[in-house]
């Protein structure tokens, strides 16, 4: 089915789209109720009829995507000739209704070290509607012994076994947000730099002291990193109200700020 193939495209490319749906049909019509298709910005996927049904849903779900809204909406449609025809008359001669359901664009998390910390901040993440991306350059660290407490995931995990780990950052969609937290400092720095000459990443977030963060800064600064290019790093990452050490208490704590970022985000594309 071309247009469930493209909502999962859609989905994992983090990009809008809206689901279209020939709800009810009476008399005769191109397409059997329950036809469907999807619209993105630039293209189509699947059919519910062509001619001028097919036009107006598509105008309308266009119009939804600029607009940003995230409620569903119904349109209904005379196949005639006395009917009125934006797109060219459409004389099957019936009636139908069209459902337009905006597909969320969800969120994308990259964890970068998948130690304890890691793990933690995984099963939280993991109980919210996201793409999520497991790195770590050590192999044993995302073996199914460890990750085994996610099967029962609500987010879609992609686990990413990469001896060198910042080649992932070029491969994770549109706006992910990426946490370091790896076991090496040099992994982190390697991470950090490679993420600011990213220009289609979200959040960048470092775990770490201050200390660790002002050693980074003075090292990014000499690979040419300007201020503005620092200011991309949160450091510490983490609700300030949670100061607890144990890799529980850290992880709740990167999570709690990340789900803001999430809320400000939605809250955004529905202004």
């Amino acid at each position: 089915m071309e247009w469930l193939s493209a909502v999962e495209r859609l989905r994992r490319e983090r990009r809008p789209g809206v689901l279209v749906t020939l709800t009810s049909v009476r008399g005769h019509s191109p397409r059997e109720a329950g036809a469907k298709m999807v619209v993105g910005v630039g293209a189509t996927w699947g059919s519910i009829g062509g001619g001028n049904l097919e036009a107006t849903a598509v105008a309308r779900a266009r119009t939804m995507l600029a607009e940003g809204g995230p409620a569903p909406e119904q349109i209904s449609l005379s196949l005639n000739d006395k009917s009125p025809a934006e797109h060219g008359q459409q004389c099957c001669g019936g009636e139908v209704q069209v459902l337009l359901e905006p597909l969320a664009v969800v969120p994308a998390v990259a964890v970068f070290g998948v130690g304890h910390v890691g793990l933690e901040l995984a099963r939280i993440l993991a109980r919210h509607d996201l793409e999520l991306h497991l790195v770590d350059s050590r192999a044993d660290q995302l073996g199914p012994d460890r990750l085994g407490v996610l099967d029962d995931s609500t987010a879609r995990v992609h686990v990413h076994h990469a001896p060198v780990p910042e080649l992932v950052l070029g491969q994770v969609p549109q706006g992910t947000h990426v946490l370091v937290m790896t076991h090496d400092h040099a992994e982190d720095a390697a991470l950090c730099d490679a993420a600011l000459r990213c220009e289609h990443l979200g959040s960048i977030g470092l775990i770490g002291s201050s200390a660790k963060w002002s050693r980074f800064r003075q090292r990014l600064a000499a690979e040419g990193h300007s201020d503005a290019d620092l200011a991309r790093i949160q450091t510490p990452i983490g609700s300030p109200q949670l100061t607890g050490k144990d890799p529980a208490t850290i992880a709740l704590s990167v999570a709690a700020d990340l789900v803001r970022v999430f809320e400000s985000e939605t809250s955004k594309v529905a202004r």
